[in-house]
């Protein structure tokens, strides 16, 4: 299987079956991602390094605008978009493998957790597990800690208050926090 296929029949959505092609794919995969995930994480490294790891990371040109502190973590890789003058800070964690976008001027706190995939409810089934993209607009701030889960997007300008869990939409222009995260009030600005 090519990476292009796999990308493809994530793109759909389609069920990733345990034990599949595109499971093996996505495993494999992996193995290459923590490589690279182990050298951004090792020792010190320049933002010019941490920029040319965070490239062949995800397989396309990270812009000389993107700031990552390391430690970083993410386990597929080659499904990761970031947009110009994004900020992730220490120790954030990414299952990109569903696909995350982030869009230009966001910035993600300390410890945030976005992950793309649920595994299905079936306890005989588990290994399987089901694709949803994690989609942050432009300008967004994600606080310390906070947790995305699949199929979520988020607005421009939008702010997530630190810890919090988001597992619905969140929009533009808003400022949402909690544990799931709930409306707090709109922003007074447009991104």
């Amino acid at each position: 299987m090519e990476l292009k296929d796999f990308l493809e029949h994530i793109r759909t959505g389609a069920l990733i079956a345990g034990g599949s092609e595109q499971h093996r794919f996505m495993q494999d995969a992996a193995q290459d991602a923590l490589r690279t995930v182990a050298q951004i994480n090792t020792g010190y490294r320049t933002p010019d390094e941490i920029r040319a790891l965070m490239t062949r990371l995800t397989g396309r040109a990270v812009h000389e605008s993107v700031t990552v502190f390391p430690p970083f973590y993410t386990e597929f890789g080659k499904n990761l978009s970031l947009g110009n003058d994004v900020f992730i800070n220490m120790g954030c964690s990414f299952q990109d493998t569903g696909g995350i976008t982030i869009g230009d001027g966001t910035l993600i706190g300390h410890g945030s957790t976005l992950t793309t995939l649920n595994h299905v409810l079936d306890p005989e089934r588990r290994a399987d597990m089901h694709p949803a993209p994690v989609t942050i607009g432009r300008h967004v701030w994600l606080g310390a800690g906070v947790t995305v889960v699949p199929g979520v997007s988020i607005g421009d300008g939008a702010i997530i208050g630190a810890g919090s869990v988001v597992t619905k939409d969140v929009a533009a222009d808003t400022i949402v926090a909690g544990v799931p995260a709930r409306l707090i009030r709109e922003t007074g600005f447009r991104a």
